[in-house]
């Protein structure tokens, strides 16, 4: 009593084939219960498929880092790539040329262009130093210069400015509307309001007293700009491209972007504000004239709607009176 044997079809059969494998008689049908030796067999069989697992395991560890110099090209792609989306939508360095826009830049200076805004509509203002592409061969003449493969490369990725694209830098004074002046010496008027500007170059005057296109008298046509240089004896701006297509005005959409940041030289960093001078009340005829338009058919519409309804009102009296 107390000893079993587990599995044995009967204690005869146990003897029989004790220490002997048994070869059942009849084949077990799939899904059928087995009994505890086929259960022992089972987890002898769960020996190699553990080690098998085992194998798996060792296969299955993390394999090594990859080194860096593997890496490496794919971190300057992704940069590239980076940069690239920033010149085309957020920012783009542009170099001067020139010395049209001294003293507040000099030739040579690095600037950084905001070209977000514009995406959202925004359009440029008074006072606002912008990049524009050469509205009607203003650059005609200028020599181009050849870049190497480096500065190619630069150019491409935003910072180098492009050798091929024909960009101009200037001052925007007047925008769509305005009415620009210039008489004598100076001083330059905006909607007859007079401009104090201190960021002229030191010894020009602000208006340039010649019959090449310094005295004038314009209106800006609404998408369009008015621009000049801040060394006005020495800049080839709007006066002097009266006679192309636009009559010396630059199309809104020539606009790359607002120049905000003088970034190079390390020595000359710093923003580029609007002047206080174009903030002058009474420069912005235009919101004036909007608000009066904006006004007058409120007034017209009152004055007319006003007798209708005294009449009605007198209308309605006269009736009540009746019919009392």
């Amino acid at each position: 009593m107390g000893d079993v044997a587990v599995g044995a079809r009967s204690g005869h059969d146990g003897e029989e084939h004790r220490g002997h494998p048994v070869e059942p008689d009849v084949p077990v049908p799939d899904g059928a219960m087995t009994s505890g030796n086929d259960a022992a067999g089972d987890e002898g069989e769960q020996q190699p498929r553990t080690a098998s697992a085992a194998a798996d395991g060792s296969a299955a560890r993390p394999r090594n880092p990859r080194s860096f110099w593997k890496e490496l090209p794919i971190l300057i792609g992704i940069a590239l790539v980076l940069a690239l989306l920033i010149k085309t939508f957020l920012v783009q360095a542009f170099s001067i040329p020139s010395d049209s826009m001294q003293n507040t830049l000099q030739q040579g200076d690095r600037v950084l262009v905001d070209k977000l805004t514009p995406w959202f509509g925004s359009k440029p203002e008074r006072g606002e130093v912008v990049v524009f592409h050469d509205p009607d061969d203003w650059l005609a003449g200028e020599p181009t210069p050849t870049p190497n493969p480096v500065q190619k490369v630069l150019s491409w990725i935003g910072l180098m400015p492009s050798a091929e694209e024909k960009d101009l830098i200037k001052r925007v004074i007047g925008v769509g509307g305005d009415t620009v002046e210039c008489k004598g010496s100076g001083p330059l008027k905006v909607n007859g309001k007079a401009l104090n500007e201190p960021y002229v170059y030191p010894g020009n005057t602000p208006c340039s007293v010649d019959d090449q296109g310094g005295q004038f008298k314009v209106k800006v046509p609404k998408g369009f700009i008015w621009v000049m240089g801040d060394h006005r004896q020495n800049s080839r701006d709007s006066r002097y491209n009266q006679s192309d297509r636009n009559h010396g005005m630059v199309p809104v959409d020539k606009v790359v972007g607002r120049a905000i940041v003088k970034a190079w030289p390390i020595n000359r960093w710093g923003t580029l504000p609007v002047p206080d001078t174009f903030d002058q009340p009474g420069l912005d005829q235009q919101s004036s004239a909007a608000a009066s338009l904006t006004a007058a058919p409120q007034g017209i519409a009152v004055a007319a709607v006003l007798p209708v309804a005294v009449w009605r009102r007198r209308r309605t009296d006269r009736s009540a009176a009746a019919n009392r």
